[in-house]
Formats: structure tokens, sequence, C-alpha cells
């Protein structure tokens, strides 16, 4: 067990091997791990120093010059700080840009509310030609990274810093990629949509709802964007009701984009568990996922809500 960020820089030394690509970093390659491809091919990693803004106008400038380039950090300063070059410089003009984003959301723990982006997939979303891939697990983490690779288009990164429990084990198949989400877990009362490290809890949650009678149906949505409507709608035409659960503000994250789906096509009763709309704060994780919410247990209070809601019930 490791964490996604540790998986992505192995995967970036790994995959070095089949493509040509080029690693910027912003001082914090021993954080985002980007450390290990920089030792392994220094020709093809830069550290653009404490300068993100500057960092995305280099690797747009690469791109355009007709290069793959994953420019990494702190999703704080990719999403927030790097913003408008983002937008501008790499979107806009479509370009080649894979913007690796670790340490997102409050459960990278003691960095506090400065450090701990609760809105940037929300930020990603609403950028035009912008996909977003946010793995659970080390096996999806190199898969979102090779998709990433052939993808011709900018692609949002998102990983986390706490160790993941390995979902894809086994019989387990990862289908993870650009709008592709994977059923991890197969049921009829309701429909759980998570991602990152709350495909875990999730799971959690479906085991113990198991034993109350409860059959909850899974789905791993690490394409965040575009959403894999298809996989969604064929579950919930089944369910009858979702759960979202994200590591993220509850205002236009997964839960929203699931909400955006479902809203046009299938409206069915939805909960979302993540971020109330606040700024995170200092802690130790497991003590941060009872203050925001995120627990197996907040999920399972969700879905004990949505199925009342589906039944009518007050």
């Amino acid at each position: 067990m490791s964490s996604t960020r540790e998986a992505y820089g192995a995967a970036l030394a790994e995959l070095a091997e089949k493509y040509e690509f080029f690693v910027f970093d912003a001082d914090l390659s021993k954080a985002t791990q980007t450390v290990h491809f920089a030792k392994k091919y220094p020709d093809r990693f830069t550290d653009m120093g404490i300068a993100e803004c500057n960092m995305m106008g280099y690797a747009a400038g690469y791109a355009a010059s007709g290069a793959v380039v994953f420019a990494s950090t702190f999703a704080a300063f990719a999403a927030g700080r790097a913003y408008d070059q983002i937008r501008n410089s790499i979107a806009y003009p479509n370009l080649n840009v894979k913007i690796a984003a670790t340490h997102g959301g409050v459960l990278i723990g003691a960095d506090g509310g400065s450090h701990q982006c609760v809105e940037d997939l929300a930020l990603m979303r609403a950028v035009p030609n912008m996909a977003i891939l946010y793995p659970a697990d080390t096996a999806e983490t190199k898969r979102c990274v090779e998709e990433a690779i052939e993808y011709k288009g900018p692609v949002y990164l998102r990983f986390g810093r706490l160790d993941s429990p390995e979902i894809y084990t086994g019989a387990k198949v990862c289908r993870a990629g650009i709008g592709k989400g994977t059923l991890v877990l197969d049921g009829q009362d309701v429909t759980i949509v998570a991602v990152g490290d709350m495909v875990s809890r999730a799971m959690e949650a479906a085991g113990r709802l198991q034993e109350d009678g409860i059959c909850a149906e899974v789905i791993d949505m690490a394409s965040v964007k575009p959403i894999d409507a298809e996989l969604l709608l064929e579950s919930v035409k089944k369910t009858g009701c979702a759960v979202t659960a994200e590591d993220h503000n509850v205002l236009g994250g997964l839960g929203g984009a699931v909400c955006e789906v479902l809203s046009k096509q299938y409206p069915v009763p939805v909960e979302m568990v993540g971020v109330q709309d606040v700024f995170g704060c200092s802690g130790v994780p497991g003590e941060l996922a009872e203050h925001y919410g995120l627990t197996g247990e907040n999920i399972i209070e969700a879905v004990r809500r949505t199925i009342k809601r589906k039944e009518g019930k007050s």
C-alpha cells in the first residue's frame, strides 16, 4: 500500500522507457515524487523553482513545439496560483500539457487550509478542453498517467498524500481512462460514486451496509471530466438513488458533475459526501476525516438518507 503521489512518481520513471516526455517541477520534487524521474532522466527534467506560473508557461512552450510535458506541484499551487496560465496558455490553445497536482483535499493532514485545496476540481472542470483524472490506488494511477500521455490535449491529474488501500487486486480490473470510470462493486439499492481516497471508504461503507441488507453499487469515477455518463446512468436506472463521495468541496466537484448528468437525463435523489464549502484546517488525517465528514460512516448515513428519499419517507 502506498500513496497515489508515490505511484505517480514511480509511473513516470517506468513509462519514460516507453514514451518520450518531459517533467517540470516547482521545487517540490521529493513531495510530488518526480525526484525518481529526475535521477533517472536528468536531461528530461527541470526544476523550475517556486514559480508555478512560469512553469506552466514553459510547459506550454514545450508543448507548442510538439512535446508532451508533465508540470508537477501541489494542487493549491497548480489550480490556484497558476490558473491564469493554465487557462490562457495551456487550455485555450489545447496544448499537450499534463498538470500533475499532488496533495489535493483536506486529508493531506497538517499543512492546513492554505495548502488543502478543496476547489481545484471545480476550477479545472470549468476550463474548456481540460480533462480530469483522479485515481484511487497505485494500479489506477499508472493507468491514468499512461492515459494522459497518450491523450492529445491538457489533462489535470489529482493525487493524494495518504497511503491508499489497493482497490484493483486479484480479479478486479481497472477500466479508468479519459471518459471512463470503473464499476468496482455490483449492487441494486444505491449507487455510490467515489474518487481518490474516498473509493476505499465507499467500499468499506458498502461492506457494512451489506450486513444490514442494503446492497450498494460502487463506482470509481476516476474520470471526473469527461464523466462516464453511460456507466453512471446504467447504474442509477437500476438503483434509483445515488451518493457521491470526494475529498473536495461538494460545490463544483464530483457531486456537481454527477448531478449535472442525472438532472438532465434521469433525476433521482442524490446525497453528497464531501467538504461542506469550508476551508481546511490543520490536523492528522483521521481527525480531519471525522471533522469534515469524510468517513465510511458518513457515507453510510448519506446512503440511508437517499434511500429514504427514494422510498418517499420523511
